[in-house]
Order: C-alpha cells, then structure tokens, then sequence
C-alpha cells in the first residue's frame, strides 16, 4: 500500500512544493528535484521532503513517419543556427510546452553522411605507420573541399561569427552544434585550427605545441570568464578517426554524461596526452604521430571499412 504522501493525482502532484534541484542528466534530459509534498490527504499543514524525477520520454519508432511533414507532430520550430549544410531547429509537439525536441538537418545528405548516421557494427583495426601511409593517408586526401565547406564558412567570416568565442591568427572556439547554449553540465566547445595542414592527429609534430597549449588555456580561460568553471571542469580531446578531417579540438564539460559517446576507448585522445607526447618527441627525425600504432573501432558504415577488409585488415 503507497505512503499517504505518494500523490496519486495531478491535483495532488501539484501540492509539490519545489526547494531545489538536486541533479540533471542531459543524456536522459532528466531533472531530480528536492522539495515537499502534504503528509497525507488530511493533513495539509505536516509536510514530507519529497524527490520528483522529471524525464522527458522516448519518442516512439511508430511516431516518426507523423514527426515531419505538412501534418506533422511538430507544433512550433525555432532556429538555432545554420551553416552550409547543416541546420539545427528547437521544436515542440504542442503549445504551452517546454521546447520538447533539438533537431538536426543535413541537406544535401551525401551518401557518406546517410553511412555514418546509420547504425553500424564495430570492428577493431590496428593502424600501424604503414597501413596509414598506404591506406588511410590517401582516404583522408580523396575528400573533397565541398565536405568542409561549413568549416571554412567559419573561418572565413561568412558564418557563425555572433557565436564565436575566441579568434586568432591560428584558431577560433565557439560552441558546438550539439550544445543547446543553455544547460551549463553539457557545455560543449569546438576549437577548429586555421591550418588546412592538420587533418588529424597523424599530423601533429613538436612545432605544433604551441598551438595546442594556446587551445588549451583559451579554453580554460573562456570557461572561467563566462561561466566561472575552473580547470578541473573541462574533457578536452581529439577524436581519430575525427568525424571531419579538418583539425579540431573537442571542449566538454566533464560531467556531460551524453558526451561520453564520443569518448569510446581508442577514438578519444585527451590533449594533455597529446601536448605530453609530443614534447617527448626529438627536434629532429619522425614525430611519435609518424610512428606510432593507433588501434580505434571502426564502423562498418565508415569509408575506410571496406578499404581495410579488402585488404585484411579488419
């Protein structure tokens, strides 16, 4: 039998009396709140401590064909930015509501984009020197400018330039698309380096530490100045395989929990790491990033499975 003070009733949910919140979740848009609820039906004055956790629920497979389109479920849509062909949309499913949906919009999707978005089986691939220079190395060289073309729109001015938050000669930082720009635990940060040189971390060498420290303490500094978040609070790393391969730098808040899609064993590299690695690295000769094997997953949706199974290597 449930506690007298277990509301059973919306009339009786709303006679919870909020105090504070006590956690979020962005990975599972949830909120913990503290508060208080009536004793009992009958006793209005004695009041309990009480935790309401509010989670926004999954959207059906069954809704999807009725999400978009002329008779769609999306009532109302505001836009949160644009670039090139990238779009991203706040939306809701009725009126009165809190916003209930971030939607993202590729157009026109190549089909490289339609690959990476679909679900795909992980197979481990140990990238040796070799098979970089021979196999990935040309790959990442067959990508056409077109496929960064967003980036170089930021770069050059044409886009995005209300949201930046730190420009020099070698980088600018703003915040990343799948940042709503609100929720202070999902902070996320993009830093994208001005030299076309750098695709990834293969091509990092010693005389790039003073660009990779510059990042890290632009970093740190912006997040303390306008959200007073201090060193400890931020993940900052490079994916390999990047998603593009024009050199950035990821800048998330340490407990964005939804982030840690992106920090899977092998794909992400702390720069700390990085920075350190290379100042081990001799003046002269090859960069430890020309001789070293890196073992990642690789999706077998990705350009390069294909290439690597053809050839035994995955």
């Amino acid at each position: 039998m449930a506690d007298p003070s277990c509301p059973q009733s919306l009339s009786a949910l709303n006679k919870f009396a909020f105090e504070k919140v006590i956690n979020e979740d962005p990975s599972t848009h949830s909120l913990i709140l503290l508060g208080t609820l009536p004793a009992g039906p009958q006793e209005a004055e004695a009041r309990v401590r009480a935790i309401a956790r509010i989670e926004k629920t999954a959207l059906s497979i069954e809704d999807a064909p009725r999400l978009l389109g002329e008779k769609g479920m999306v009532n109302r849509a505001e836009l949160g930015g644009s670039t090139d062909i990238y779009t991203w949309l706040y939306a809701w499913l009725g009126e009165n509501r809190e916003r209930d949906i971030k939607i993202n919009v590729i157009s026109p999707a190549t089909d490289v984009h339609i690959k990476k978005y679909t679900k795909q089986q992980q197979v481990m691939v140990h990238e040796t020197p070799e098979i970089y220079e021979k196999f990935v190395k040309p790959y990442i060289a067959s990508f056409p400018a077109s496929r960064t073309q967003w980036v170089e729109n930021i770069l050059t001015g044409i886009s995005e330039q209300d949201k930046i938050l730190y420009s020099s000669s070698d980088f600018v930082i703003l915040p990343d698309m799948k940042w709503d720009l609100k929720t202070l635990t999902s902070l996320y940060l993009m830093a994208i380096v001005k030299d076309k040189t750098i695709r990834s971390l293969r091509d990092l060498r010693r005389s790039h530490l003073g660009l990779l420290k510059s990042i890290r303490e632009e970093a740190y500094k912006i997040v303390q100045g306008k959200w007073g978040l201090g060193r400890g609070s931020l993940r900052i790393h490079v994916h390999y395989q990047p998603s593009y391969y024009h050199f950035h730098v990821h800048i998330v808040n340490v407990n964005h929990v939804g982030s840690m899609l992106g920090l899977t064993v092998g794909q992400a590299h702390l720069l700390d790491d990085l920075i350190s690695m290379l100042e081990l690295d001799p003046i002269d000769g090859p960069g430890i990033f020309e001789r070293i094997t890196l073992t990642y997953g690789l999706g077998d949706q990705h350009g390069l499975f294909q290439i690597m199974q053809k050839n035994a290597l995955a």
